[in-house]
């Protein structure tokens, strides 16, 4: 392939609109919202390139308002998923034998529709859907799932080009081909960029894919499909199911052509699943590849030398953006004794002007979490820390499901750094705080690398370089994404490859090379142009 056309500026992050009060893009965004709020959409299963509608019709709710009933989607049966595997495999020879070129054009021009006349669209589906503010809707669903598309076609030429060398009298060079089967992405409802990005990585390397998102993302994955539906892409290379996840995955991971999973989500389902493939392992032409990102229990760190308001406004952003429910979301802290109350203090003025509310009003910093089960396991936090004789809510904890599902930003304050709140994944806005002595900074160090068995993301809050080189040090495996005085969310797709080891995955860094390598096979290739006529060596004389 040409080198040239590897140097196009394809990865150029996306200018994020700041929906600032007045401006033409929120007036425009808020409008949208309102249309399709008023709508009820059907959302039909999409295998073959065609729109599966089934008698089983589920009712979609919005988490801001329970009651309120926008539309519904399709739930399919295992007849459908095994339609599904059957239309990817049916596509895959002429997908494989399109050129790369023609691969990466149609998911341009599907981040040129995004960008374009599908940026307030899925938008709004996913406010509505998954309930994001303006901002948090704007840097996922339009923002990030552009750069991925933009990006991984800048890594797929980078890839490509990359071949070793050859000495005289014979050429070397790899072919990077797609995996042998059919690939299989599971996505999660927090980010409507990776559930886009989840299939379309593997697609654009030449994989076929069953896809099956969320059934709390589904209105946003449907916005996906059209747009990639109306940028070009085949029927059959990624097919999307509304099926049971337990029996799907035991019907896709015993398939014979079962070549790939690329997965997001709980880490008991991701070990559930690698269980299934091991049981399954002499069944498979090939040895799948296993990518995950699972869960976290990120921490923040501050030393004595930090800036306050700087903790501070790092713990309020990063534990109560999009209510807690990031992968990489600040859900526990390590404040020492002599900063404390004023990080406290500032935390409370910060925390008492955040308005909460439905994503409608673009003045609601929080909005509500997915549905009534995170809203009583939040609940549940709450009310066990108030009884507890070791923990103590210190800020918020009040919620309300009236109308939807809203948990107040809360900060557990607690004397026990292993109380429930500081090691389990609440996935909520809860933010539990250890308060540790001045003195034992690096007894706190091992501590904080002690207490989870996650390792997603975590940040230093240091002025002493020193400090920051030895926490730098001692968290070297706490987490796959390592900030310093920042908070520990919102990894950039070509600046910070995301992802995490331990429990929290296989730390294959989505919005990077290292990923898109992972759905590839690569052929090796000697070429001699002039091939030896007698097998005697010079040594034999």
């Amino acid at each position: 392939m040409s080198k040239a056309i590897s140097q196009v500026p394809f990865a150029v992050n996306e200018p994020v609109n700041s929906y600032a009060p007045g401006t033409p893009e929120v007036k425009s965004l808020i409008a949208q919202y309102k249309k399709m709020w008023a709508e009820k959409v059907e959302i039909p299963m999409i295998i073959n390139g065609k729109e599966v509608k089934t008698d089983d019709k589920v009712q979609l709710q919005s988490p801001q308002d329970h009651a309120h009933d926008f539309g519904f989607y399709h739930r399919g049966t295992m007849q459908h998923v095994d339609d599904a595997i059957n239309a990817a495999l049916a596509a895959k020879k002429e997908w494989n034998e399109l050129g790369w070129e023609h691969r990466a054009a149609i998911f341009l021009k599907a981040a040129d529709l995004l960008a374009g006349p599908y940026r307030d669209v899925i938008n709004a589906a996913t406010m509505i859907g998954q309930s994001k503010n303006v901002h948090q809707a704007e840097i996922d669903a339009a923002c990030e799932f552009i750069d991925f598309l933009r990006f991984n076609v800048e890594f797929m030429t980078e890839m490509y080009s990359e071949q070793p060398v050859s000495d005289a009298g014979i050429w070397n060079r790899v072919e990077y081909r797609p995996l042998e089967g059919f690939c299989f992405a599971v996505t999660p409802f927090n980010f409507t960029a990776i559930s886009g990005n989840l299939p379309t990585c593997m697609a654009m390397l030449g994989n076929v894919v069953v896809w099956k998102p969320s059934d709390k993302q589904i209105y946003s994955a449907k916005v996906i499909m059209d747009v990639l539906t109306e940028a070009g892409l085949p029927a059959g290379v990624i097919n999307m199911i509304f099926t049971d996840g337990k029996e799907t995955a035991e019907k896709v991971l015993a398939h014979r052509d079962f070549a790939g999973l690329h997965f997001t989500g709980s880490t008991k389902v991701f070990q559930g699943m690698w269980k299934m493939i091991g049981d399954n392992i002499h069944n498979y032409r090939t040895y799948p590849r296993i990518v995950g990102e699972t869960g976290g229990k990120d921490f923040v760190i501050a030393h004595p030398s930090a800036n306050v308001e700087a903790v501070a406004t790092a713990l309020v952003r990063g534990a109560f953006e999009y209510q807690g429910q990031k992968c990489s979301a600040a859900s526990r802290a390590y404040i020492p004794q002599s900063l404390w109350a004023d990080v406290k203090k500032v935390m409370e003025t910060q925390i008492g002007s955040i308005k909460i509310g439905s994503p409608e009003d673009p003045s609601n910093f929080v909005n509500a979490v997915i549905d009534k089960n995170s809203f009583e396991k939040c609940k549940g936090y709450i009310e066990r820390a108030n009884a507890s004789g070791e923990a103590n809510v210190v800020i918020g904890g009040q919620t309300d499901d009236s109308k939807g599902w809203f948990v107040n930003p809360t900060v557990i304050e607690t004397t026990n750094p292993q109380y429930e709140s500081m090691v389990e994944e609440i996935f909520g806005p809860i933010l539990s705080v250890y308060v540790y002595e001045d003195a034992k900074w690096a007894e706190t160090l091992e501590l904080v690398d002690s207490s989870s068995p996650y390792s997603l993301t975590g940040s230093v809050f240091a002025q002493d370089r020193y400090a920051v080189n030895q926490a730098f040090k001692a968290l070297e495996n706490a987490s796959g994404n390592f900030y310093i005085n920042d908070k520990p969310t919102g990894a950039v797709v070509g600046q910070q490859p995301f992802g995490g080891g331990r429990a929290s995955g296989t730390n294959d860094k989505a919005g990077s090379k290292m990923n898109l390598l992972r759905w590839t096979s690569v052929r090796s290739i000697k070429e001699t142009f002039v091939s030896p006529k007698d097998y005697k060596y010079p040594y034999l004389g």
